[in-house]
């Protein structure tokens, strides 16, 4: 292919938006992939969040013992309620940014066909994690009615930070994925940003709550997760919209927007080399 092709094959979303069918079927083929050869197949995709999220309540509620956590009206809410709002979240952007850090790498030999939308790798792997999340999602409203919580219109705001969590890792995930062509070490630094993560983001503890100085809330709260994780539990819990949040809201979408610039440009810039390095 000449240089000059190369060079104007730029980060299309006209492109991608038609070749929609394409990473449709790309992303439900990732999925069902992920766990071909076991006898459970796909339930294992669900198995084992919900095994997670069982140790950790029975660690931090049985084990801690944290405080109290109580909603907009002043009455107690069960833990394992406040725990799965905030790991619902985590474990999407977990597992996009994970795999969607490797999508080149998982299909190098699409990446070499010269007519094939690239652009779209990226987007497949998220959009396989997505299904994972609509599961979870609609298991945490279940549990939450179990428990007597109805759900209302501020329930309808989980869509609102769904679909900035799903742009916010989209960003990131064409950034990783196309230095991680030349610098294969990336995909270990993700895994420790990630185990780092689960624990800086307040998904297991209150950050209200701990005693750690107003400053260094303020830090952590810079962590574009921290709004996602409590919109969720504002949704759920605190009955909260995100537009009485103006300021955080306002970050939130510049940084996403930043990443989505940044993820596209260098996506852009390095994709006529990624067939060579692969």
């Amino acid at each position: 292919m000449s240089e000059s092709k190369k060079k104007k094959q730029g980060l299309s979303l006209a492109g991608i938006c038609r070749s929609r069918k394409l990473i449709a079927r790309l992303s439900v083929n990732d999925f069902k992939t992920k766990f071909a050869g076991s006898y459970l197949g796909i339930v294992w995709a669900f198995i084992q969040p919900v095994i997670t999220i069982l140790v950790y309540w029975f660690v931090f509620e049985k084990g801690f013992k944290p405080a109290a956590i109580h909603n907009a009206a002043g009455d107690q809410v069960p833990y394992v309620l406040w725990l799965i709002a905030g790991m619902v979240p985590w474990f999407f952007f977990s597992d996009a940014l994970s795999g969607g850090t490797r999508a080149l790498l998982d299909y190098s030999y699409l990446v070499k066909k010269v007519v094939f939308q690239i652009d779209a790798l990226p987007i497949v792997k998220v959009i396989s994690a997505v299904f994972v999340h609509l599961f979870f999602v609609a298991f945490a409203v279940f549990l939450y009615v179990l428990y007597g919580y109805v759900p209302d219109f501020y329930t309808l705001q989980i869509v609102y930070y769904s679909v900035g969590l799903l742009l916010f890792a989209t960003g990131l995930v064409y950034l990783t994925s196309a230095v991680v062509v030349f610098f294969r070490d990336l995909n270990q630094v993700i895994n420790i940003v990630l185990q780092v993560g689960v624990w800086v983001t307040p998904i297991m503890w209150d950050m209200e709550k701990m005693e750690i100085g107003t400053a260094f809330k303020a830090v952590l709260k810079l962590n574009p997760l921290y709004y996602i994780v409590q919109g969720y539990r504002d949704a759920l819990i605190g009955k909260t919209a995100f537009w009485e949040k103006p300021g955080q809201t306002a970050y939130f979408w510049a940084v996403t927007l930043a990443c989505f610039w940044l993820g596209s440009y260098v996506f852009q810039k390095l994709r006529m080399h990624f067939a060579d390095v692969l």
